[in-house]
């Protein structure tokens, strides 16, 4: 599923009705159809319950109207409140208005010039509300909002504060949140819920704004499917649907020859664990055989570890480091492989950073790139234009920060772009861990992660991820295909194996893969 900016939603709405001829009053109409809808989800039945809906003057207050009519026809108790005169409205919004008060149905007006007393009696209303409609602003917001908006804003989640189980529902996207970016006022409306319309909007995925956004549900309103289809967005939406088509179905006389054969560089003395949780998800992960090379001073604990993978040792100097006659022993290794993932656990010392680099330059194997591998690119990155290989990067903001020098802060800021530019640039795919997790390709098209849960902030997770999708690569998938079936996997596996609590281990993550696969 496409997802669009504010703009390109516009763009959208203009297509609809200037080029099919579908008017504008239809699609919100429609609009207010679904928000009416999501409010009877919420609240489990509309008859007798207190509805109090935020409205406008823009579209996104018309939405707001048509969904306060169809509340009122269902027997709810329905004000609506509007930040404005009713004369300042023009167009669908200012229809949707007046049908909304031919069914009787009331009507509170509010301004900046109104005292304390319309305010105060408003917040009385909210607090004695089964649920709030936030149909202010919408994708309108950017900047800061001017004192109405604050006000009302306020009295919508202090409403919230004192009464936990009234519920609150935005249309298309929470008051006070950019559309574009997620930037959010501190002020902005914390929704339980939001109904987007046609397709989801960017600002609702990134940070802060996904903390106002709660649930997210997308409306269909009508849009012709031929201007959806047509929708020059490269933002996709990483969901099921998408990723059934990807993964492949194993056949009955598949073999382990055939299931993809992953290599794995990995470990260090003293840091076995990520060689390990990496090598056994590409295991969990589908992979028919799995070696890891990993320096001959940690290749018997990993041989103990890990009954299903087979160990291997890398010469080492007299000091415990990789020595370079390892590039040999890897470079027959990986005449055999389907996949080369490297680097989590291999260290940062010189000796080590050197092998990564001469791996990378001569394998044509496509390669996972992790950990200290993508450490060992500083100031080194332009070895990846030069590369055979096809290759996906997979760092967390740290690591993209290091490499890049770029301040964590702006990363975290600028996720998506940042993503993008880099896949361009490294003509790589690129795996920017976080929340969400983003996969940026070559050509410019990113894709946004919808699973995943805050357990998995735990050590050893990354290197999980890194082994399913070199698993993924081995059975067959583009490095493009695997990288984003793999993030959805990836976090479908921690959702199963948190149970909804804090305190999973890597460990336990990856032994749901094949259950988030078979899901």
């Amino acid at each position: 599923m496409q997802i669009l900016l504010a703009e390109e939603m516009r763009a959208l709405d203009r297509a609809a009705e200037e080029e099919i001829g579908i008017p504008g009053l239809v699609l919100m109409e429609n609009a207010g159809h679904a928000v009416a809808d999501a409010a009877e989800k919420l609240l489990g039945a509309c008859c007798h319950k207190k509805i109090l809906i935020f409205a406008g003057k823009g579209n996104n207050g018309g939405d707001g109207s048509g969904a306060g009519r169809w509340l009122h026809n269902r027997g709810a108790e329905v004000i609506l409140v509007l930040a404005c005169a009713a004369e300042e409205l023009s167009g669908s919004a200012a229809d949707e208005l007046q049908y909304y008060i031919a069914c009787g149905a009331t009507v509170l007006e509010v301004t900046d010039a109104d005292d304390n007393l319309r305010f105060a009696e408003i917040e009385n209303l909210a607090l004695r509300a089964d649920l709030l409609i936030d149909a202010l602003l919408g994708t309108g917001f950017s900047g800061k909002m001017r004192s109405l908006f604050l006000r009302l804003c306020g009295c919508i989640n202090r409403a919230k504060e004192k009464n936990p189980a009234c519920s609150i529902l935005a249309v298309d996207i929470p008051t006070g949140v950019n559309a574009d970016t997620g930037e959010a006022d501190g002020s902005a409306v914390k929704a339980d819920a939001t109904v987007t319309m046609a397709l989801p909007k960017l600002g609702l995925y990134l940070y802060p704004g996904a903390e106002y956004a709660g649930t997210i549900q997308v409306a269909d309103i009508g849009m012709p499917s031929t201007l959806l289809q047509e929708t020059e967005g490269n933002r996709i939406l990483i969901e099921k649907e998408l990723v059934k088509t990807m993964l492949p179905d194993r056949p009955q006389n598949a073999h382990k020859g055939s299931a993809g054969r992953v290599t794995v560089v990995a470990g260090s003395y003293g840091y076995v664990g990520a060689a390990a949780l990496c090598s056994f998800a590409a295991v969990k992960g589908g992979a028919g055989l799995v070696t890891l090379l990993t320096p001959e001073n940690t290749r018997e604990i990993l041989a103990i570890k890990l009954t299903e993978v087979m160990v291997k040792g890398l010469p080492v100097s007299d000091d415990r480091l990789v020595a370079e006659e390892a590039l040999e022993v890897v470079t027959e290794a990986l005449d055999k492989a389907d996949v080369l993932a490297i680097g989590p656990g291999f260290g940062v010392s010189e000796e080590a950073g050197n092998l990564i680099r001469d791996i990378l330059v001569t394998t044509a194997v496509p390669c996972v790139i992790d950990a200290d591998a993508i450490t060992a690119l500083k100031d080194h990155t332009e070895l990846l234009s030069h590369m055979l290989a096809e290759k996906v990067l997979t760092p967390h903001p740290g690591e993209m920060a290091r490499i890049t020098g770029i301040r964590i802060s702006e990363i975290e800021k600028n996720r998506v772009e940042v993503a993008r530019l880099y896949a361009e640039k490294w003509q790589a795919v690129v795996v920017l861990k976080g929340v969400p997790t983003v996969v940026a390709l070559p050509d410019g098209t990113v894709y946004l992660n919808t699973t995943g849960t805050p357990a998995m902030a735990t050590g050893g997770s990354g290197d999980v991820l890194t082994g399913l999708i070199a698993a993924l690569i081995g059975q067959g998938l583009t490095v493009a295909d695997a990288a984003v079936s793999g993030v959805y996997l990836h976090g479908r596996a921690g959702e199963l194996a948190a149970g909804g609590s804090v305190g999973m281990a890597a460990s336990e993550l990856l032994l749901k893969l094949p259950e988030a696969r078979k899901l």
